[in-house]
C-alpha cells in the first residue's frame, strides 16, 4: 500500500450508478497499484439533484480524511476519480470545496472536502456541449481556480455521447490557472467503457494514470529535493542531452533534467519536480555531440546514446550537488 486513496464515482447520467465496470472493477485496478479505493454511491435523479450528489462527494472526502489513520492512508493524498456524470461530480468536488468547519458538532464536518487530485474520465463538463440535461448540474470548467487540484484526464475522440471537448475545456481552464494537468485523448472507443478491457489503446489509461501519480509524487509523503551538477562524457561537458534520476523505490517519482548546448554540461532540477530522498539509478542521454555547421542541418549523432552509472547515487533531503561522469569506452 502506498498510502494514497481514491474515491471512485461511477457514471450513469445522475440516474443510475454503473457500479461494476466503473466502480468495483476500477477499485480493484487501483488496488493493483497500491492505492486504497472507495466506491461512492451518490444520490440520483429524479428524487435528488446533482447538487445533492455533490454533498455526497464532499462528505465522502471528509469521511476518508477523518478516518485516514484507520484506513492506513495519508490525509494529504486523497483523490477522486469519476466517469461521465461521475466525472462531472469529480470536477464539481474539485471546484467546490471548503476547509471544514472547526466548530462543527460532527467531527467529520471539521475536515476539508477538497480532493488532493482529480481523475475525470470521459467526463461531462459543460452544459452547452450536451444534447440532454441532468438536472441542476453546473459547468465546472467555469469554476476552476488556482486552488483546483491537479488533474489527469482521459477521453476518446469517438465518444458520441460526451464529446472530448468537455475534457479539453476543463484541461484548458486548469492550464490557464496554472494548475498541473495531463490529458490523453485516444482516437478509438465509445462512451462508457470504464477500464476498456480488450481495447488495445484506451485500456492504457490506468497505467498512464499510475505513471502520472508516481511522477507527481502522489504515491508518497516524502518531500522532494533539488539537484544540481555537471555532466561530463569522456572528461568533456556533455554537449546536449539529459540526466534522469530513477528511484529504486517504485513509489517514488523519477526526475529528469534536460540541458542544451549553452549549459556546458550543467543541469538543475528544482525541488518542485526533483527526486525524493533515497537511492537512485542515474541515466545520462546524449542527443547531439556538436553543431559544427548550425545552419546546414548536418548530423552529429546517428542515434541518441544512453549511459547508466554503474552504482546508484543517494539523494538526500534539501539541496544536492551531484557531478556525473560517464565514459563511452
Amino acid at each position: 500500500a502506498t498510502g494514497t486513496a481514491v474515491i471512485v464515482n461511477p457514471g450513469g447520467g445522475y440516474r443510475m450508478v454503473a457500479s461494476d465496470h466503473e466502480g468495483l472493477q476500477v477499485a480493484k485496478e487501483l488496488n493493483r497499484h497500491g492505492i486504497t479505493a472507495f466506491v461512492l454511491r451518490y444520490r440520483l435523479l429524479p428524487k435528488y439533484q446533482p447538487s445533492t450528489a455533490l454533498l455526497d462527494a464532499q462528505r465522502a472526502v471528509r469521511c476518508v480524511r477523518h478516518n485516514a489513520e484507520k484506513y492506513g492512508v495519508s490525509k494529504t493524498r486523497i483523490g477522486m476519480l469519476g466517469f461521465s456524470a461521475g466525472g462531472h461530480l469529480t470536477t464539481a468536488a474539485g471546484t467546490h470545496f471548503d476547509v471544514g468547519d472547526p466548530n462543527a458538532a460532527d467531527p467529520i464536518d471539521r475536515e476539508s472536502c477538497r480532493p488532493d487530485f482529480l481523475v475525470p474520465v470521459y467526463a461531462a463538463i459543460s452544459r452547452d456541449l450536451l444534447d440532454y440535461q441532468m438536472g441542476d448540474w453546473m459547468s465546472t470548467d467555469q469554476d476552476v481556480t488556482k486552488d483546483t487540484p491537479p488533474a489527469f484526464l482521459a477521453h476518446t475522440t469517438e465518444d458520441g455521447l460526451v464529446t472530448p471537448k468537455h475534457s479539453l475545456r476543463f484541461y484548458e481552464a486548469l492550464i490557464d490557472k496554472g494548475v498541473s494537468a495531463e490529458i490523453h485523448v485516444f482516437q478509438y472507443g465509445p462512451h462508457g467503457t470504464g477500464l476498456a478491457p480488450g481495447d488495445p489503446q484506451f485500456s492504457q489509461w490506468p497505467d498512464l494514470l499510475a505513471q502520472w501519480l508516481r511522477r507527481s509524487a502522489l504515491l508518497t509523503d516524502a518531500e522532494r529535493a533539488s539537484v544540481t551538477g555537471t555532466v561530463t562524457l569522456d572528461g568533456e561537458p556533455l554537449f546536449w542531452g539529459s540526466v534522469t534520476f530513477i528511484p529504486l523505490d517504485d513509489h517514488l517519482p523519477a526526475s529528469v533534467a534536460n540541458f542544451g548546448s549553452t549549459s556546458k554540461g550543467k543541469y538543475s532540477v528544482a525541488a518542485k519536480q526533483g527526486p525524493c530522498p533515497g537511492m537512485h539509478r542515474v541515466e545520462v542521454c546524449r542527443v547531439a555531440s556538436k553543431f559544427p555547421e548550425p545552419k546546414s542541418g548536418a548530423y552529429s549523432l546517428d542515434d541518441a546514446e544512453v549511459y547508466t552509472l554503474p552504482d546508484p547515487v543517494e539523494i538526500k533531503p534539501g539541496a544536492n550537488t551531484i557531478d556525473i561522469a560517464v565514459t563511452s569506452r
